[in-house]
Parts: C-alpha cells; sequence; structure tokens
C-alpha cells in the first residue's frame, strides 16, 4: 500500500485526527444570512396581500429560496414562467403562506450549510503558511525554482497545469505547488459521509489523479470518513484498487512534499 495512505489511516484511527482536522476545515456555521430590507418589506406587502405572483417574484430575488421544490430552479432561470404557470404558482405559494411570516423569514435568513463553506478553507488553510511556506501569486512562482505554492483561482491553477505541465482534464485542483523542483498537482476534498454527493466527490479526486502525460505527481488530498476502517466502499477502494495511489490527508501532505 501506498506510505501516505497508510499514514493516513492510522492518523485518523491512532491520533486527534478531527480535533487536528478542525484547523484545515474550521466548519463553524456562518450567523443568519442578511436579507435586503426593501425587498423583504415587499414580499411582507405581497404576502398580506395575497398577492402570488409577486410574492414569488419578490422571494426569487434573495440568496435563499424558503422551500424546496422542484419547480424554483426553473423560476429562476426563466421569470417568465411565473406569469404562465398560474397553478404551479399558487401551489408554491400555498406552502409558503402555511409558514407564517416569522417562519418565513427565519427560513430565508438560514446559515449556508456547512458542507457548501466547505470548498475556500484549504487554500484558507494554505494561506496560514501551514505547510511551511506562504502561498505567491503567478508571477512570483513561475519566476524561479524554489520551493513554492501557486495562490489563485480556479482559472489560474487550471491555466498554469495545463499550459506547463499537459494536464487536460475537466476537474479543477486546488493545488499546484513544486518541492525540490518536482511539481505536484491535487485536489483537496472533505468527505464528510458516505453515499451520493460524497461518492461523487470521491471519485471526482480519483479521476484527477489518473490523468495520463501530466508533467506533474499527482496527489488526492482526502479527509473524512474514508479512513475509517470497515467494509465502506471508499476504505476498500484506497486499500485495494487504489492502494498505489498518491492518496493523503491535509495532515500528512507537509511531511510527503518535503520528502521528494
Amino acid at each position: 500500500m501506498n506510505k501516505w495512505i497508510n499514514l493516513s489511516i492510522e492518523y485518523a484511527n491512532q491520533k486527534s485526527y478531527l480535533d487536528d482536522l478542525f484547523q484545515v476545515y474550521p466548519t463553524i456555521p456562518e450567523g443568519i444570512r442578511e436579507i435586503d430590507v426593501q425587498i423583504w418589506r415587499e414580499v411582507e406587502n405581497a404576502f398580506i396581500k395575497r398577492d402570488n405572483y409577486r410574492l414569488i417574484k419578490e422571494l426569487l430575488k434573495l440568496d435563499l429560496f424558503p422551500i424546496k421544490d422542484s419547480y424554483i430552479a426553473y423560476l429562476k432561470r426563466d421569470s417568465s414562467a411565473i406569469d404562465r404557470n398560474p397553478r404551479t404558482i399558487n401551489r408554491i405559494c400555498g406552502r409558503i403562506y402555511e409558514l407564517g411570516l416569522n417562519k418565513l423569514y427565519e427560513r430565508c435568513s438560514e446559515p449556508k450549510e456547512t458542507n457548501r463553506q466547505i470548498g475556500p478553507m484549504f487554500k484558507d488553510w494554505l494561506r496560514n503558511k501551514s505547510l511551511g511556506i506562504l502561498p505567491v501569486e503567478i508571477d512570483e512562482f513561475m519566476s524561479g525554482n524554489n520551493d513554492a505554492i501557486l495562490d489563485g483561482g480556479d482559472k489560474v491553477l487550471m491555466d498554469f497545469a495545463k499550459e506547463k505541465l499537459g494536464y487536460y482534464h475537466d476537474k479543477g485542483l486546488d493545488f499546484v505547488a513544486r518541492f525540490n523542483g518536482k511539481y505536484v498537482i491535487g485536489e483537496a476534498k472533505f468527505l464528510t459521509d458516505f453515499g451520493g454527493h460524497q461518492n461523487a466527490q470521491f471519485n471526482d479526486a480519483i479521476s484527477t489523479l489518473e490523468v495520463k502525460k501530466v508533467k506533474a505527481i499527482k496527489v488526492a488530498i482526502l479527509d473524512g470518513v474514508l479512513y475509517i476502517k470497515g467494509n465502506n466502499k471508499m476504505y476498500k477502494s484506497i486499500t485495494q484498487k487504489f492502494n498505489n495511489y498518491n492518496i493523503m490527508s491535509a495532515l500528512v501532505l507537509r511531511e510527503f512534499l518535503y520528502q521528494l
């Protein structure tokens, strides 16, 4: 088995893994969402007057729609459909009126879901000099051959990997670095549970490792439930099918980089 998979499993099962991982992914729920005062005033007026069309139009202006309904996304993308589909609008509004104004405000101002906040946390952790060096912008990264981590958005990392390292893949990158003259690229994921979306996230990271003819060392920086020993699909995958891949926890990434 790849040394770094083994180290990650040992870390997760023998040390204060979750306590330490909180430094990388401090998943603290955000405070309530701010709601535009003017929009909310219009919502209240429409609610009181039972003006269904106006109520839907105003609620769609908010970041969070108060109820889950399979037709909401369509209405967001084609507002003209609001006037053409009265039964759908009446059905949705019926559910909204059942909430009452106080509950409606509460729903519209709920914090973002924790798992939706996870994405930028790995890069924030890098910017805290957690790997011993501070990430640098593209110009500085390209100006020398010293150890460096590339700082930037998805496009910056992808463009560099494509143009300089031959990385032609539709999945984005969370990590581009150079250590001891060797380039390292990878995705970072915090897999919070088994099944569904989390399995898809795992597969995304693995697909990056399987890209051919890349002039870089490929890594999957994975954390979470995949290191729990047992018969779960992820654990069996990393210890059997993918046991020679560079899969590792963010908590052993520094050791991996400095031994290159």
